[in-house]
């Protein structure tokens, strides 16, 4: 909600988000609109930046004032309030790494080898960095140290503890709506009602809210990859300067703080590369058009002393992050590994990536971007067509920021096409940077200039196309609802059902960070989950260590070559189980032999082993001598569709009957 009023010939613009209002204090600027449309200020012609740019949409305007760019700041407060309000609003489960490659290694890092922890193949093998899991680790120790001050119960600590990577990870998802709105005012001016228009689409999009906090590593790098970004002297690709007669090439790291901003560029892009290897995609697209100024324009800045300057600061940058993650990895694995050779060697040079899924190669392109986008995905498209033409004659910075953008976009999605494992989430560093190629343009679809609209620096703009601008914003409204609250809810909430459970029958056993008595007798086998593998989460929301339990695996054939028949004949516990359901437990699970799993307290399945099981514990079944008497009692809705036909319909969880319900 916008609000305007004159105070000491100032316009206050009141930017309200869920009762927060951010007072953003821009000098008055209808003296400087007269002053540019007399000398367009950038000379008579349209900015030569904004060609190929909308008409009607205005660039480069009047510059902030001191007091603005202090208070713009405390946008970073109110979307970390609305991204916190995302988290938790958030309560339906996606992909298994935003546990299993996170919050897993994470728990361990934090309450010891013993609390129960899962840790999939990729960290026995070293194939992940520690530091993502490392951020979340430090967040679980602190908060239970200071919990343990305090006479809470256990089930409110285990709430605590639950909701703390969500914290992190929104405080995370802030930066990066936050530092793609101030690389959108970098490159088409402060307080402009494109930059605007960057931010708004950031807040509105439906993928957004449903990936951005989350636990995925792909999240941390998109933040890392639009922070550097936004710190990327972007005057490396060219500046303006006259062509008739030669003029010294201005350095761009001679104003203050450039070196700086260069190193933090650096620093905060060699991690995201740590993190997500094919992240120097992107940089390697930044980097060659840099070096040979295809398609670029204006003087090139890339003199003996510059490029000394980007050599000696890659080299000091580059050792310090590469230095950082050996001590921390060394510090967590026991020994000294480099994760993204081993994950390229595992991936790529074993082909371990085919075994999670293929998809066609253009899979990117027919899927990817029009989820990711959802419906500013034409907007999108033609932003990212038409950077690739923008020329310029005068100003060119922005032009050639964009260019760049577009190529790092094109390069990472035609390289990742390549790979035979394609997930919509490998592309999502891309989405703040689509945000910034299709602002003019859905700006200009959008807006338009208006005597007393809402003031920006641009000027006061009004709102054109209501009828289809309502229809998105509701349809965005409607995805964001029901990916937060329905689709795939069921593998979440049935981990608050289990642990509350649990806190009824064994309140003796609630203790978080303890080590296990190896001479005492263990409790129960509490739940087993006959379900797809890495279904739902695991001791992150289980909590407690003395809570046992159960799921079917699906390591991949690490032992086989590619392209052999034992790795193209290989299958998983989990389809084994869901080729042949009573075979697999009389066979694998509960075997004649008697020397099988316990009979758990609790199976966690979908409805469609329901069947399987009545058939397995019936009073002719292979499983009748157990004493297993099945009772339903708790049932929830998994959506409407699903990636995975098996998990269909309501997740179920059944009593055995073995045990006594009472504490």
């Amino acid at each position: 909600m916008y609000q305007a009023n004159r105070q000491s010939g100032n316009l206050h613009v009141l930017l309200d988000i869920r009762e927060a209002q951010i007072p953003l204090n821009l000098s008055a600027c209808q003296p400087e609109l007269a002053k540019m449309s007399e000398h367009q200020a950038f000379g008579d012609e349209k900015p030569a930046a904004t060609q190929g740019l909308p008409e009607d949409v205005p660039t480069r305007p009047v510059q902030q004032n001191a007091a603005v760019a202090t208070q713009v700041k405390d946008a970073l407060a109110v979307l970390f309030a609305f991204r916190l309000i995302n988290a938790l609003c958030v309560r339906t489960f996606f992909q298994p790494d935003e546990y299993f490659q996170a919050l897993e290694p994470a728990w361990q890092m934090a309450f010891g080898h013993e609390s129960g922890a899962w840790l999939t193949w990729e960290w026995e093998h070293k194939l992940r960095s520690s530091l993502h899991p490392g951020v979340f680790a430090l967040g679980y120790s602190m908060v239970f140290n200071y919990l343990a001050t305090m006479p809470l119960s256990s089930s409110l600590r285990a709430t605590v503890l639950v909701a703390i990577p969500k914290v992190i990870q929104a405080g995370f998802a802030a930066l990066s709506d936050w530092y793609a709105w101030r690389l959108g005012e970098k490159l088409y001016g402060p307080n402009s009602a494109v930059a605007w228009s960057v931010l708004l689409m950031s807040i509105v999009n439906p993928w957004q809210w449903y990936c951005s906090t989350r636990t995925f590593s792909n999240s941390l790098e998109a933040t890392l990859t639009i922070a550097a970004l936004y710190h990327w002297p972007w005057e490396l690709l060219g500046v303006s300067g006259g062509s008739k007669e030669k003029t010294p090439t201005p350095s761009p790291f001679q104003k203050p703080g450039a070196v700086n901003s260069l190193r933090m560029s650096l620093v905060l892009a060699g991690i995201a590369v740590l993190l997500r290897p094919t992240n120097s995609l992107i940089w390697l697209a930044i980097g060659t058009l840099m070096l040979t100024r295809f398609t670029l324009d204006g003087q090139s800045t890339l003199t003996p002393k510059t490029i000394f300057i980007l050599v000696r600061e890659g080299i000091f940058c580059g050792f310090c992050v590469l230095g950082l993650s050996l001590v921390a990895d060394h510090q967590y694995f026991g020994e000294w590994t480099f994760p993204p050779y081993t994950w390229l060697h595992f991936n790529i040079a074993q082909s371990l990536a085919v075994f999670y899924g293929q998809n066609n190669w253009h899979y990117y392109l027919s899927q990817g971007i029009p989820l990711s986008c959802t419906t500013i995905a034409p907007f999108a498209i033609v932003g990212l067509w038409k950077a690739t033409s923008l020329s310029s004659s005068k100003s060119i910075e922005m032009s050639n920021a964009l260019k760049a953008l577009a190529l790092a976009v094109l390069t990472n999605i035609s390289m990742l096409s390549l790979i035979s494992h394609k997930e919509v989430r490998f592309i999502y560093p891309l989405l703040p940077i689509l945000h910034i190629l299709a602002a003019p343009y859905v700006t200009s679809f959008f807006t338009q200039v208006t005597e007393g609209g809402i003031p920006t620096a641009s000027g006061a703009i009004g709102i054109k196309r209501k009828p289809y601008l309502a229809a998105g914003l509701l349809v965005n409204l409607f995805m964001a609802a029901y990916l937060s609250y329905f689709h795939g809810a069921a593998p979440i909430q049935v981990m608050g059902y289990l642990r509350g459970r649990f806190e009824r029958i064994h309140p003796l056993n609630l203790a978080v960070s303890q080590k296990v008595n190896h001479t005492a007798n263990p409790l129960e086998l509490f739940a087993l989950f006959l379900t797809p593998c890495h279904t739902t989460p695991w001791r992150s929301h289980l909590v407690y260590p003395a809570l046992r339990a159960r799921a079917l695996t699906c390591e991949p054939p690490l032992h086989t070559e590619p392209g052999s028949p034992e790795r193209a004949n290989y299958v998983d516990e989990g389809y084994r189980f869901d080729a042949n359901k009573v075979g697999f437990m009389s066979n694998d699970l509960w075997p004649a032999s008697g020397d099988g799993e316990e009979i758990p307290r609790y199976i966690i399945g979908f409805e469609g082993i329901e069947d399987a099981l009545q058939e397995y514990f019936g009073s002719s079944g292979p499983g009748a001598d157990k004493g297993v008497t099945l009772k339903q009692t708790w049932s929830h809705w998994n959506g409407l569709f699903t990636d995975d036909d098996r998990k269909a319909g309501h997740l179920r969880v059944w009593s055995t009957g073995v045990y006594s319900e009472n504490p």
